[in-house]
C-alpha cells in the first residue's frame, strides 16, 4: 500500500471510530428534514456540471456533509413518497395515486410513523409546508350540506366554501399521526386556499378559488383545483410564509431541552410556478430556474438559523425531493438546455430513473465526514430505520418493513448496505433494481410518452422497441438509452423471481 494511501486510511478510521464516539457520548441530535416537491436530480448544482441554475446553499450543505449519488424516493408522485418516507415501507404495499382534494387520512390509526417514533424518544415534532397525506374534512362538514358528491372517477366534487364549519377542528391530520405542531396550506395547489395551524383553519374561507385575482404565471399551468379560499389568497406568498415559520421555530427551540424534529415539505419547485419578485431572471432557466433558486434560498436560511441558534452542532439535516421534475421540464430543456433530470431519463410518474432518482444530502456534524460522496443506494424509506437507530427508538412489530439503516454507511462503518430496492408509480409498472442492473417490468417505464417525443428524439433515444420488458445496466447506460433484455434472459427472469418475492412480502 503507498504511503498516501495508508494515511488516507487510517485518517478515515480515525473519523469513524471519533464519529461512533461522539454518537455515544452525544445528547439525541436534533433531525430536519428538508423535502423539496417536483425537484430532479439534476436541478442540484454540484451535481450536474450543465445546469443553468445556481443552487449556493445545497451546494454548501452538500460539502459538509454526504451526497448520495443514488439515492431514491419511493414513487414517482408526491403522496406515496410521503406516505412511504413516513412509514418506512413501499406505498405500493398499501395503495397507488394521490389523495385528491379533500381526501381522506391515508394512515390507520396503529400505523407507526416517523414523527411517532421520535415522539416517543422525548421529540417535540413538527410539520411546516406540504402536507397532501388527508385528513377528515367530513368531520367539519354541515349537516344540511349532505354528503360529498363524487365524480364517475371516485374523486370528489369539490365543495363550495358554505358547506363546511370552518372553525372546527379537522381530524386526522398531522396532529393525529405523530406531530406535535403543523403549519401550512396542507397542498399549494388545492383546496382549501388557506393556512391551517396546528388542525384549525387561520381563516376561513369566503369564495372560490378564482386565479383571475393572482398575477399571472410565466410558466406552465397553475393546476390548481376549484374549492374554497380566502380573501386575499396568493400563491406566490405561500413559499415565503412557510420560510418565515421555519425559522422561526427553529429558533424557538434555541432554550428547549427536548430534541425536534422538523419535517420541512416545500411546495416548490412543484407547479404552480409563483417565484417571488426578488427571484425573477436569478437563474438562466427561466421561472422554473427562478423558483429553484428561491428553494435553495429557503433552505439556506433555515440552515442559518439553525447556525445562529447554536442548534448546527446537534442537528442532522436531510435534503432529497418527493420525485423528479414535472413534465415542463421537457420544453424548458428545449428553451433553456436545461435538463432537470441530468443525466437520467423521465420525468415525475415516470418509472424511469429521472422520476425517482433524485437529490440526497446528509450533514450530521461530527459523524458524517464532510464533502464525501457515496455511491450506495438508499431509498427515503430507509429513514425511519436510520433515524430510528439514531435516536435508539423501538420500531413496533411489522411497521418499516422495508426500511434499512443507512447509519453504517453514513458513519464510514460500510460502503453500502442496500443492493436491492423496487420503484413503482402506478399498479401496472413495477421496475426492481439489483446492484447495477434495473428491470422495468412492464413494454416501457415512460408515463409523459407524448410530452417526451421532441426532446427523447433530440437526445438520441431509440424508438420503442416492442418488447414486454426493459433491462438496463445503470453502470454503463445511466441514461437508459439501450434496452438489453433480449441480451439477458437470464437476468430478466432472475430480477422477475427477486420482484415477485419482494411483492409476496406485503403484510
Amino acid at each position: 500500500m503507498k504511503t498516501s494511501s495508508l494515511i488516507k486510511s487510517l485518517m478515515s478510521c480515525g473519523f469513524f471510530l471519533a464519529a461512533v464516539g461522539l454518537q455515544a457520548e452525544q445528547k439525541q441530535p436534533n433531525v430536519v428534514i428538508l423535502y423539496a416537491d417536483d425537484m430532479g436530480y439534476g436541478d442540484l448544482g454540484i451535481q450536474n456540471p450543465n445546469s443553468k441554475i445556481p443552487t449556493p446553499h445545497l451546494d454548501q450543505l452538500a460539502s459538509e456533509g454526504m451526497r448520495f449519488t443514488d439515492g431514491h424516493s419511493s414513487s414517482g408522485i408526491c403522496t406515496l413518497s410521503r406516505y412511504a418516507l413516513l412509514t418506512g415501507r413501499y406505498h405500493w404495499r398499501k395503495m397507488h395515486g394521490i389523495v385528491h382534494a379533500f381526501g381522506e387520512s391515508v394512515f390507520d390509526a396503529e400505523e407507526q410513523t416517523l414523527p411517532e417514533m421520535l415522539q416517543e424518544q422525548g421529540y417535540y415534532t413538527a410539520c411546516i409546508g406540504k402536507w397532501h397525506l388527508g385528513w377528515d374534512w367530513d368531520a367539519i362538514r354541515k349537516p344540511e350540506a349532505g354528503p360529498v358528491e363524487m365524480d364517475a372517477r371516485g374523486v370528489n366534487k369539490l365543495p363550495h366554501f358554505s358547506e363546511y364549519n370552518w372553525d372546527q377542528s379537522v381530524p386526522d391530520g398531522p396532529l393525529a399521526h405523530g406531530f406535535d405542531h403543523y403549519f401550512g396550506d396542507t397542498v399549494i395547489n388545492f383546496p382549501p386556499y388557506a393556512w391551517i395551524e396546528d388542525d384549525k383553519l387561520t381563516q376561513a374561507p369566503t369564495l372560490q378559488k378564482d386565479e383571475e385575482l393572482w398575477k399571472p404565471l410565466q410558466e406552465g399551468n397553475w393546476e390548481c383545483r376549484v374549492g374554497p379560499m380566502v380573501e386575499g389568497w396568493d400563491p406566490y406568498e405561500v413559499l415565503p410564509e412557510l420560510t418565515r415559520r421555519a425559522v422561526s421555530f427553529v429558533e424557538g427551540r434555541q432554550d428547549e431541552e427536548e430534541p425536534f424534529f422538523l419535517f420541512m415539505a416545500f411546495p416548490a419547485p412543484h407547479a404552480p410556478i409563483v417565484p417571488s419578485a426578488e427571484f425573477e431572471g436569478t437563474s438562466e432557466a427561466g421561472p422554473y430556474g427562478d423558483f429553484m433558486v428561491q428553494t435553495d434560498w429557503s433552505c439556506g436560511q433555515i440552515l442559518d438559523a439553525l447556525k445562529r441558534s447554536g442548534l448546527e452542532e446537534d442537528t442532522i439535516v436531510i435534503f432529497t425531493a418527493d420525485n423528479g421534475a414535472e413534465h415542463y421540464a421537457y420544453p424548458r430543456a428545449l428553451k433553456y438546455d436545461h435538463w432537470s433530470s441530468e443525466p437520467f431519463r423521465g420525468l415525475k410518474r415516470d418509472t424511469y430513473e429521472g422520476g425517482h432518482h433524485v437529490p440526497f444530502l446528509v450533514k450530521w456534524p461530527g459523524v458524517v465526514e464532510p464533502g464525501s460522496v457515496s455511491e450506495a443506494i438508499i431509498s427515503q424509506v430507509d429513514l425511519m430505520a436510520t433515524l430510528g437507530e439514531v435516536a435508539k427508538a423501538k420500531i413496533q412489530q411489522g411497521a418499516a418493513e422495508d426500511s434499512r439503516s443507512q447509519l453504517p454507511v453514513l458513519t464510514g462503518e460500510a460502503a453500502a448496505v442496500r443492493t436491492e430496492i423496487v420503484h413503482n408509480t402506478s399498479a401496472s409498472n413495477y421496475a426492481v433494481r439489483r446492484g447495477d442492473w434495473v428491470l422495468i417490468d412492464a413494454p416501457s417505464g415512460d408515463h409523459n410518452r407524448k410530452r417526451s417525443g421532441e426532446f427523447e428524439e433530440m437526445r438520441g433515444y431509440p424508438a420503442d422497441d416492442g418488447q414486454p420488458v426493459e433491462l438496463f445496466n445503470l453502470r454503463n447506460d445511466p441514461s437508459q438509452r439501450r434496452n438489453v433484455a433480449k441480451e439477458y434472459p437470464e437476468k430478466v427472469q432472475e430480477l422477475q423471481a427477486l420482484l415477485k418475492r419482494i411483492r409476496k412480502m406485503d403484510s
